[in-house]
């Protein structure tokens, strides 16, 4: 029987709230929509012992901001993963705070749907999963794999500093050592780094963390990563 998981969806935009609320139903889950910071805690206060994640917009109308999520902690106890959309964050200090807050990890606004159920899953199934805990950019680009004779591609899930997470529904074991290559989008270099498989699921894929890799590739993906985070936002 398929665990079922309860999600708040938090944002302002209807077309966001519906969009995550549709990948998380179409999957089984139960998704709870809200659209202001009014609303959330209200939300948290009524269900907090059935709520399992929320995804949140970090400038919702009526107590947003960084306060909102003190305040959601004030309630929960720093039980509940929460994670940030990506583009309400304002500034590096927001993400030090966030992270002084117990924040998993962010998430595009505007993933495409069928993305937004494997950026979610380490969250809602953390037993399943065994990663780094660095921002993440959803990000779907190819991506070459060599273990041993063997070379694979893929499509990319999402890319942190420390690594990256590929869709596959043949991952390879734990532990397993690889050399990925791929290339940044607007880069004319691949980016090739010596892993090891830091978790596999075969509902999902598989995470790889960098162990050996130039520093020239490892600032790429640092500025990139930032750059994420730290454009488009909302106003």
């Amino acid at each position: 029987m398929a665990i079922t998981k309860t999600i708040i969806v938090a944002d302002d935009t209807a077309f966001v709230r519906d969009r995550f609320a549709t990948a998380l139903v179409g999957a089984g889950h139960t998704a709870l929509t809200v659209k202001s910071g009014t609303e959330l805690l209200a939300r948290v206060r009524a269900d907090l012992d059935r709520i399992d994640l929320i995804v949140l917009d970090l400038r919702l109308p009526h107590s947003g901001g960084i306060e909102l999520v003190r305040s959601i902690r004030r309630l929960d106890q720093g039980r509940l993963p929460i994670l940030v959309f990506s583009g309400t964050i304002a500034t590096a200090d927001e993400v030090r705070e966030l992270a002084g807050l117990g924040v998993s990890g962010y998430i595009n606004e505007y993933s495409a749907v069928q993305h937004i159920l494997p950026s979610v899953a380490p969250h809602l199934f953390p037993d399943s999963f065994n990663r780094r805990g660095s921002p993440r950019v959803v990000l779907g680009i190819p991506i070459s794999y060599r273990f041993g004779n063997t070379i694979a591609a893929a499509l990319t899930l999402n890319l942190s500093k420390g690594g990256v997470a590929i869709r596959t529904m043949t991952p390879l074991q734990k532990d397993a050592k690889v050399r990925v290559r791929f290339r940044l989008p607007g880069s004319k270099r691949d980016v090739e780094a010596e892993s090891r498989i830091a978790w596999s699921d075969r509902r999902v894929g598989m995470g790889v963390q960098f162990e050996k890799i130039e520093a020239g590739d490892q600032t790429a993906i640092d500025e990139f990563v930032d750059q994420h985070f730290f454009s488009n936002r909302k106003a």
